[in-house]
């Protein structure tokens, strides 16, 4: 029974303690229809949005974006510096393991749907209808794309 009580004690300690770290810190509330899409980063192909939830993805610490993109979308075999850790919003993302984008070995996962990949590993994605999803890693975010000549920032 003191095993518990101390156990309970030193919860409701971490409790407060986590509640005081927190409130000090601005929160953050994002309602869809305040949502401010805009052009994505340019490491990615052309034809997409983006919304920045919170952080800043240019910068050090956690950081949530939303990427709308239109149907026939499409994210050559690519990696990342960090965790990615990602939720389809609505539509369908199909994901392709590896260094190459062998779409008949990629799995349709559709609105509801999470995955999370350590860094490097490579992976494609493309999209048979609009989808939204949200990415939430650490920054800054970096996409590296497996054959150079994919990246969208390379001029021709």
């Amino acid at each position: 029974m003191k095993i518990a009580s101390i156990f309970a004690i030193g919860l409701i300690g971490f409790c407060g303690i986590a509640s005081f770290a927190s409130a000090e810190d601005a929160h953050t509330m994002v309602a869809p229809n305040d949502i401010k899409w805009g052009p994505a980063p340019k490491v990615l192909p052309a034809g997409a949005e983006a919304a920045v939830l919170f952080g800043d993805p240019t910068k050090e610490g956690l950081f949530a974006l939303r990427l709308k993109v239109p149907s026939g979308y499409a994210i050559a075999p690519h990696t990342h510096p960090a965790d990615e850790v990602v939720t389809v919003i609505s539509g369908t993302t199909n994901l392709g393991m590896g260094k190459t984008a062998d779409r008949s070995a990629a799995k349709a996962l559709p609105a509801g749907s999470f995955f999370a990949l350590p860094p490097s590993t490579a992976h494609f994605v493309y999209f048979d209808e609009e989808t939204v999803v949200q990415i939430t890693t650490n920054g800054p975010w970096g996409l590296k794309y497996v054959n150079p000549a994919d990246d969208p920032q390379k001029t021709q």
